[in-house]
């Protein structure tokens, strides 16, 4: 996705109150704010089934220049700033205020897989067995951003390990990759052409978990 695009815009879903949220699918959240895309992003807790219980944020959430949830020090983000570009930035960097003055959306994710087109040592040091993941990608120029969801514990997909997220990424065009939340909780979401919105991907044990922060595309006149 080209973030300079006029004609689009990125949302995050947010609670009343700072750091907690209620749990939604990926699908629920595209079709409540009128997305045309969204993926689920950072950590949370507790994990269940239930609908529209409350969850914890684990990391920073921001949307439109609002903060839903603060950073937490040794995890990463992708940040998207007000001038139309993005970047994958550790969340130390935003403990202080000022330094949230130009943003105007960010998630958090776990950590920072790809840079300057290259694996990142902390992955390659920690790469881990493959799982089902979701990830997030930008170009070299800051301008186009990248999602990624990959299938995982099934017979068609045995998933990915952080390495081969980063690869993956790497080859779609990204210099840069952020590693999301996984597993049960990994969710690409579409609207199709014929107004229906459901996964592109197969989450496992058949349905989407209900998670806590996405990130949607939706498109604005």
């Amino acid at each position: 996705m080209d973030m300079t695009h006029p004609g689009l815009e990125f949302v995050v879903n947010s609670g009343e109150t700072v750091g907690s949220i209620p749990a939604t699918t990926v699908s629920s959240f595209v079709r409540e704010y009128g997305c045309i895309a969204g993926i689920n992003t950072g950590p949370f807790s507790p994990v269940s089934a239930n609908v529209e219980e409350e969850r914890t944020i684990i990391g920073i959430s921001i949307n439109n220049g609002i903060l839903s949830a603060p950073a937490v020090p040794g995890y990463d983000a992708l940040v998207l700033y007000t001038t139309g570009e993005a970047a994958i930035v550790s969340q130390a960097t935003l403990t202080d205020p000022e330094s949230l003055t130009d943003i105007r959306s960010a998630v958090g994710g776990f950590s920072e897989v790809l840079r300057d087109g290259a694996v990142t040592k902390k992955t390659l040091a920690r790469n881990g067995p493959r799982h089902p993941r979701s990830a997030a990608g930008i170009s070299a120029d800051a301008k186009v951003l990248y999602l990624l969801a990959i299938d995982g514990r099934q017979l068609r997909s045995i998933g990915a390990t952080e390495e081969e997220i980063a690869l993956i990424l790497k080859q779609l065009g990204a210099a840069q990759g952020l590693n999301f939340d996984g597993g049960g909780s990994t969710a690409l979401a579409l609207r199709y052409s014929d107004g229906k919105v459901r996964t592109a991907n197969n989450p496992i044990h058949g349905k989407e978990r209900e998670v806590a922060t996405c990130l949607g595309i939706r498109v604005v006149e």
